[in-house]
């Protein structure tokens, strides 16, 4: 069984929403993504990228029609969901990114996750110090242990490493997906990604022999029978 890695930063709109479509991709081809935590902005520094909000601005129509998109991507898959963008943004993510890393050694990166991304996205100031913790409160975790280990050499060390292995693979920007050697950037890009987990002709493939990309399509299931992501605190109930 071929798996995906999907490199994130909770600061990522698109990394959110691609996260609320991955357990259905899961579901359907059997196969398991692995979250690696990375560090958006030192990717950017890395290679010279900027985030949207900067590259889009000043420029006529962009902007509108990456919103246009969004709406597309959430009525396409059939997302409930509160998301909208964050007003308090730019928002720095490093601790919130260590405490993805203390969380997995601690056995509750999934919680975790599922926590962060859905309090980043009400949206929240999550780069307030009171705002984290209040949220690892809320979501039952140890926020004391956490804001301690978040401090510790070796988490800031694990989560420099992923980020520099990340743009080392050819990543600029989040989310980045991974199935072997084969990269993909963007929530758009999910599908090929799906294509290629279940050994269907990618996108670029089917453009070629169309009749084999409509005989493989694969069938959603409704938007009612979608779990949520592994978490043990239900997070669908969320997404309204």
């Amino acid at each position: 069984m071929c798996n995906a890695e999907f490199h994130f930063d909770f600061g990522s709109p698109n990394a959110y929403l691609a996260h609320l479509v991955i357990p259905e991709i899961e579901a359907r081809t059997g196969a398991r993504f692995e979250y690696v935590p990375v560090l958006l902005g030192g990717v950017f520094k890395l290679t010279g990228n900027r985030s949207p909000a900067e590259s889009f601005a000043g420029i006529k129509n962009k902007p509108e029609y990456a919103q246009l998109e969004t709406e597309r991507f959430v009525k396409h898959h059939g997302i409930i969901t509160s998301f909208r963008r964050n007003p308090f943004f730019p928002v720095n993510t490093l601790t919130l990114m260590r405490g993805a890393i203390v969380a997995q050694q601690l056995g509750v990166f999934e919680r975790y996750v599922d926590e962060m991304f859905w309090h980043m996205w009400e949206p929240k100031k999550m780069d307030d110090p009171a705002v984290w913790h209040a949220a690892l409160v809320q979501g039952d975790f140890d926020a004391s242990r956490f804001a301690e280990l978040v401090q510790n050499a070796e988490v800031k060390a694990e989560l420099l490493a992923n980020t520099e292995r990340s743009v080392a693979r050819g990543a600029f920007g989040s989310p980045t997906f991974f199935v072997g050697d084969e990269i993909f950037f963007g929530k758009d890009r999910l599908r090929d990604v799906e294509d290629l987990l279940s050994h269907r002709p990618s996108s670029a493939q089917a453009a070629r022999t169309p009749s084999a990309a409509l005989a493989t399509a694969p069938r959603r299931p409704p938007a009612e029978q979608r779990a949520g992501r592994r978490a043990t605190r239900p997070i669908p109930s969320r997404r309204r």
